[in-house]
């Protein structure tokens, strides 16, 4: 596994890390305690040095799984969290309830580093923009909380270029977090361009187009009842259908490589910037061992003009998010 550095930040990580959110959220009912800490262990020993988190994801629960999985080597990884919502104190959170207040923040960030147990976090995250609270006040609130030595860097989640370039001119934004994939590549236009200006890193979330591009989903999957994707318009079972023209095109150049699915969709990504690091998700080890083979698949230009043209001949069906969690993101 080789590394990569996040912009010009100085922090440096593995090129694939592990988005822990499903180990205890979003895609149903997770698994134990006992499983999460030994995937993310597993991964660890497998280099993963980078290991994504958010104080939402149960809430709570899962910064306790990465805090104590991680907690034999706390000193050889990176952690990444996030705050930016209102949880009131029985873990409920209110829907669609932003909270990015200096005050707030840093409560959150104390009872982040318990659930960790650690003494600093390495990665923060405002998980969502919230358009009640300047900017300017948050990177304020961060540049605080990084002098005092409680968190080394920060970083903003679904945020757009004029909010980055404000954020940035306060205190050095360290990544973005935004969706990208094959099968949305947004960021390309606009995003991209800012970050290479500014030295920031781009860490991206669903590269694996939330499962659908490993050709393991299709129109007759049923999800369970706690999986976030029966909320999602690209999700319902008349666009997969639809959708599966891309999948069946990701398919062919897979087996023509010699490799998976999920491996050509990771293997793009990275291939797109040197300052991108892909956060796959899974709670099964044999999907993590798939996910970190993707580091030894090399495309060639020819191939990456061989997938774009595959790719861009797919009109994709259906919003990325649900009306509600749509309002939540900033361009």
């Amino acid at each position: 596994m080789n590394t990569r550095e996040l912009g010009k930040s100085g922090l440096v990580v593995s090129e694939l890390g592990l988005g822990c959110m499903g180990i205890s959220f979003g895609l149903g009912p997770g698994i134990s305690k006992e499983e999460g800490v030994a995937l993310i262990r597993a991964a660890h020993e497998r280099g993963v040095t980078f290991f994504d988190t958010a104080e939402v994801y149960g809430p709570w629960v899962n910064e306790e799984v990465v805090g104590e999985a991680v907690k034999p080597f706390r000193d050889e990884v990176v952690i990444a969290t996030k705050f930016g919502f209102d949880i009131d104190e029985q873990g409920v959170q209110t829907p669609g309830a932003l909270n990015s207040r200096p005050e707030h923040i840093r409560a959150v960030v104390d009872a982040s580093l318990k659930r960790l147990q650690t003494d600093h976090i390495d990665l923060l995250y405002q998980h969502r923009v919230d358009p009640a609270v300047p900017i300017e006040d948050v990177a304020g609130a961060l540049k605080g909380l990084i002098d005092e030595g409680k968190v080394l860097h920060w970083g903003l989640s679904e945020a757009g270029v004029a909010t980055i370039r404000r954020a940035h001119a306060v205190q050095q934004v360290t990544a973005l977090q935004n969706e990208y994939s094959m099968w949305w590549r947004e960021a390309e236009d606009e995003i991209f361009p800012a970050l290479e200006e500014l030295g920031i890193g781009f860490v991206p979330f669903s590269p694996l187009g939330r499962g659908f591009l490993t050709g393991k989903i299709d129109e007759n999957t049923e999800f369970v009842a706690k999986d976030f994707r029966n909320t999602v318009p690209r999700f319902s079972a008349e666009n997969r259908k639809a959708n599966q023209a891309l999948v069946d095109r990701i398919s062919e150049f897979a087996r023509e490589k010699g490799a998976t699915n999920a491996q050509i969709a990771l293997a793009w990504v990275l291939a797109q910037k040197p300052w991108i690091v892909p956060i796959p998700g899974t709670t099964k080890l044999h999907r993590l061992e798939e996910n970190l083979g993707a580091v030894n698949v090399t495309l060639s230009a020819d191939d990456l003009r061989e997938l774009d043209e595959l790719t861009s001949s797919v009109e994709i069906k259906g919003e990325r998010y649900s009306e509600a969690a749509q309002k939540m993101v900033d361009r």
